[in-house]
């Protein structure tokens, strides 16, 4: 919701003097790719105390088209420590001139329950002052005044298919505390600051609207902003130290979870029957399968501004919790055992997102949990009860965490993902047949990354996992299938099953001979080059495909001609196929391995070319024929 709130509501000052808000006036280049514009938006800020400050939010947005309806929804935040007063929302027309107003009884009150949260201290007030004729323009102003004063944040752009015209940000800080700031240029925008004693502003203009590309990164990549981090704050009434990390992790452990992990009777006996024996990592291990099996995922957000767990006894009682209740509930389960592991904070994305070792914030979209033995370390999600243990997904590996201490924050690198631990593993025994069709005997193995994406198999019902399949291998016309021995193994952490089909229209006919295809599973993917690129691009999951086929062909053929092995190696990834005729069976080994990256926009035509050549591999034809 916070994005949805800073997309819906980025704040402006009142201005003093008449607005020209007729579309016309809008520059031609701000129109392209838009759905809609940020005509004029600011968001002034006088931060009087610790525990005071008066904000003031504009945000006036022109709707281009349907597609952004989206951007005229108000939302407007509030809960015991953040009151909101002077509302006022203005309707204009594609001229510019006013057709409509709204105050805060128009507007609808709900709880803050973005996804679906059993427990939630936040509340919402929403108007959705949609026009049936386009464009029009929506303004919205109003004033907060709240006690909470840690997070405070600028970002002129936050998701695609907005344009902005002006923006802005000021602080004017009477507090006498030190405010630290972080700015993150990108190409789209160019910050405009001015200061002048304890006031600051920062300023963007002409911020065209991008279009989302194939492989495009995180839009938290692509987008500037400026972070802000007080050295102290406060957050639902708890006054916090930020002046360094050691600070802030020593409030962030008595404050939050010290409070929240009492080892109770009932848990030291929980602990006490598992009777736990072995090494260290057998412990944890059996603790953590223990924690799964009795609990599952339910978000909460409620407790110092949501960002304190709920208690690890209530957990225990009642079997549920969200991120940081389970992890912190497992902390508390293993400190029974006389095991220490540690509070994880971290970026939850697809794109790397880390901290800044020398920027203290607080900040973060998940709670994982560390925990250090004698051999390794161990990671642990605790929300999925799906999970292998000592397995996080990819979209937490190759970044840091703020792993805290009773003594403060210590950032730690996660483990990174090599392309081969995040494995498809295939082995095949394909039974062609001379009237076009094939019966296959397949077995697969997933892991890493690739155990990740298969974990939904282990949420659906028999048919829809058929279905499922089917749809991965949409390119087989498929008759019959039998999906056998599905397992999740959470020891080793792999998928596996084995699958069973028969196709048909797999094979052509050429006079009395056949040709087939050498990749019948899967069929490789490629990306249109022909446009300008205009993003850089991403492959933010390393990964290896590993398939081994053997074909047999029908009585009274016999293999014509056996293709060329290929190997193919650039700085994306590396490609190989081989080929070998034994006792009239012809063996396909195929591997292909795409790295890590993150690339300049110039060398999208260079990938486009290898995956291009990769599937002209995967196309290769093999004839068989008569005798």
């Amino acid at each position: 919701m916070k994005k949805l709130y800073k997309l819906c509501f980025t704040v402006l000052s009142v201005f003093a003097f008449a607005q020209d808000y007729s579309v016309s006036s809008i520059p031609e280049n701000l129109l392209a790719n838009a759905n809609a514009v940020i005509r004029e938006s600011s968001e002034d800020c006088i931060l009087k105390s610790v525990n005071d400050m008066q904000i003031k939010e504009t945000n006036v947005v022109t709707v281009l088209n349907t597609a952004g309806n989206e951007f005229s929804t108000v939302y407007i935040p509030y809960n015991p420590t953040r009151k909101v007063s002077s509302i006022k929302v203005e309707l204009y027309d594609s001229a510019g001139k006013l057709f409509k107003t709204f105050s805060k009884k128009d507007f609808s009150d709900y709880t803050n329950n973005p996804s679906a949260a059993l427990y939630v201290d936040d509340r919402i007030l929403v108007l959705r002052p949609i026009s049936t004729k386009y464009p029009y323009t929506v303004k919205t102003t109003y004033e907060t005044n709240t006690s909470d004063t840690a997070f405070l944040n600028f970002r002129p752009i936050w998701t695609y298919h907005l344009a902005v015209q002006k923006t802005s940000f000021s602080m004017l800080n009477n507090s006498g505390i030190k405010i630290r700031t972080k700015i993150t240029d990108k190409p789209v925008g160019k910050l405009n600051v001015s200061e002048e004693g304890n006031l600051s502003k920062y300023s963007y203009e002409n911020i065209q609207a991008i279009t989302e590309e194939i492989l495009s990164p995180s839009i938290d990549y692509l987008v500037p902003k400026v972070e802000f981090s007080p050295e102290k704050f406060s957050l639902a009434g708890r006054q916090g130290d930020m002046t360094d990390w050691n600070s802030f992790g020593k409030w962030y452990y008595t404050e939050l979870l010290s409070p929240v992990s009492n080892i109770t009777p009932e848990i030291a006996a929980e602990v006490a029957a598992l009777k736990l024996s072995g090494t260290t990592s057998e412990k944890v291990k059996t603790l953590y399968q223990y924690m799964q099996n009795k609990t599952r995922y339910v978000l909460i957000a409620m407790g110092i501004g949501g960002w304190q767990p709920m208690p690890a006894s209530e957990v225990s009682k009642k079997g549920y919790g969200d991120c940081k209740a389970l992890t912190n509930y497992m902390r508390t389960l293993l400190a029974a055992a006389g095991i220490p592991s540690y509070f994880s904070v971290i970026y939850n994305d697809d794109s790397v997102i880390s901290y800044d070792k020398n920027f203290p914030k607080m900040s973060g979209n998940h709670a994982i949990l560390m925990v250090p033995t004698e051999k390794e370390t161990i990671w642990l999600e605790n929300t999925s009860q799906k999970h292998a243990f000592n397995h996080l997904s990819y979209s937490s590996h190759n970044r840091n965490v703020l792993a805290v201490k009773e003594n403060g924050i210590e950032i730690v690198d996660t483990p990174v993902y090599k392309p081969e631990q995040s494995k498809e593993k295939l082995f095949a025994k394909i039974k062609l047949q001379d009237d076009g069709g094939f019966a296959s005997d397949a077995s697969f193995e997933f892991t890493g990354g690739q155990y990740d994406h298969n974990l939904q198999l282990f949420g659906m019902k028999n048919d829809e996992i058929q279905e499922a399949l089917k749809s991965r291998h949409y390119n087989l016309k498929i008759d019959q299938m039998a999906v056998q021995n599905l397992k999740n193994d959470r020891d080793e952490g792999k998928i596996i099953y084995d699958l069973n089909l028969k196709a048909n229209g797999f094979s052509k006919k050429l006079g009395n001979d056949i040709f087939f295809p050498v990749m019948p599973y899967y069929q490789s993917v490629t990306f249109s080059g022909n446009d300008e690129r205009k993003l850089p691009f991403e492959n933010s999951f390393p990964f290896q495909d590993d398939y081994e086929i053997e074909f047999s062909i029908p009585d009274g053929y016999k293999f014509s001609e056996i293709p060329q092995s290929s190997n193919i190696t650039t700085e994306f990834g590396t490609y190989t196929i081989s080929f070998n005729l034994k006792d009239n069976k012809l063996l396909v080994h195929r591997i292909l391995t795409i790295n890590k990256g993150l690339y300049p926009k110039e060398k999208f035509k260079d990938y486009i070319a290898f995956r291009k050549k990769t599937a002209s591999s995967d196309n290769t034809k093999v004839l068989i024929s008569k005798l």
